[in-house]
C-alpha cells in the first residue's frame, strides 16, 4: 500500500513538473496522463456494443475516432466497428474498418474469441496475411 502512494505522489509530481514544459518530449509525458478527446464517446460505444445496440455504438466508435484518441484507443474503436459492420453483412466496410486498425498497429491479434468468430475471424485472417 505504501508503494502505491509513492508512486502515485511520483506521478503527480512530475506531471506538475512538466506542465509548464514546452518541449515535445514533455508533451509527450503529459499526453500519457491525459485522457483522450473522445475516451467518452469510446467508452460509451464499448458498453453500447457489449448491450447489443449496434447501431448507437457505431455512431460513438465513429464520433470518439473523429474527436481524438490515442493509438491503441483508436485500434479498439476501428476493431469493433468492424465486428457490426461484418455481423451486418457489410464486407467491405469491415475490411476497410480491419484495415484502419491494421495500420495503427500492424501486429494486432484478435483474442482468441474473436479470431474463431466465423464471419470476420476468416476476414481479418485474411487482411493479416496478405500485409
Amino acid at each position: 500500500m505504501l508503494w502505491r502512494g509513492v508512486a502515485v505522489f511520483l506521478a503527480a509530481a512530475l506531471v506538475a513538473l512538466l506542465q509548464g514544459c514546452a518541449t515535445e518530449p514533455g508533451r509527450r509525458i503529459q499526453a500519457l496522463f491525459a485522457p483522450s478527446k473522445g475516451e467518452v464517446a469510446l467508452n460509451a460505444g464499448l458498453k453500447q456494443y457489449e448491450d447489443g445496440d449496434y447501431s448507437d455504438s457505431a455512431r460513438n466508435l465513429s464520433s470518439a475516432i473523429n474527436q481524438g484518441l490515442s493509438d491503441s484507443e483508436r485500434v479498439t474503436a476501428h476493431k469493433h466497428l468492424a465486428f457490426i459492420h461484418c455481423a451486418s453483412g457489410r464486407e467491405r466496410q469491415c475490411r476497410d474498418e480491419f484495415r484502419k486498425a491494421l495500420s495503427v498497429e500492424p501486429g494486432l491479434e484478435l483474442a482468441p474469441a474473436e479470431a474463431g468468430h466465423p464471419t470476420w475471424g476468416p476476414i481479418f485472417r485474411s487482411l493479416k496475411a496478405g500485409r
